[in-house]
């Protein structure tokens, strides 16, 4: 069940908890501790963890534990994704975790109000779901996923809302990335402030 508004979550719906490399994005190639929450009502068709939408079929975890764990890897960076983190309230779990020294990364797409304080925050708004304004102003990073030729201009009316510091990045939707890679490739040499995101833990065969 989501939390109330502005009430922080003590405890959360968690399909899964490992240590990887970040695949994705700006920090691509880095250790990281990945919590992955349950719970999403954004509905991306290609969406390749569809099992994470349902928060009731992943058990509640304290907070307390969720710390503890990430506190135990060698990496200090911990990444909370879904499904869509921001579903629940996370300023207690970012909190504790920066008690003890690590870095607090999210991934969300921005549709619902931001909690927490964030070392860095991926943005990847998706169509299917309205994002909030706060985003583009707060963002580290703004990723996007092209599934069809289209999604490049509608990329470009995101990008075009972010603040001046933030990275850009399109990445290839996987099941269509031999068709739109070209596309891509092309975008970014004609609008250089974009660079090639590419989920390299699956090339990798990695979590």
């Amino acid at each position: 069940m989501m939390a109330s508004v502005g009430i922080s979550a003590q405890t959360l719906p968690v399909m899964e908890a490992f240590s990887t490399l970040q695949g994705e994005g700006f920090h691509t190639g880095k250790p990281a501790y990945f919590i992955r929450l349950g719970g999403c009502d954004v509905g991306c068709h290609w969406c390749d963890v569809k099992e994470s939408w349902q928060a009731e079929a992943h058990p509640q975890t304290e907070i307390s534990e969720l710390v503890h764990n990430a506190q135990s890897q060698r990496s200090d960076m911990v990444v909370i994704t879904g499904g869509e983190p921001l579903m629940y309230n996370l300023d207690h779990l970012c909190q504790e975790l920066q008690n003890q020294g690590l870095k607090t990364h999210l991934e969300t797409s921005g549709c619902y109000a931001l909690s927490g304080n964030w070392d860095w925050i991926c943005f990847s708004p998706k169509k299917f779901k309205e994002p909030l304004m706060e985003f583009y102003q707060v963002a580290n990073e703004l990723k996007i996923v092209i599934y069809h030729p289209s999604d490049l201009s509608w990329a470009q009316k995101h990008a075009d809302q972010m603040h001046e510091k933030s990275e850009w990045y399109l990445q290839p939707e996987w099941s269509r990335a031999e068709q739109v890679m070209p596309l891509i490739v092309d975008y970014i040499k004609d609008h250089p402030k974009w660079r090639m995101s590419l989920q390299t833990h699956k090339y990798l065969n990695i979590p």
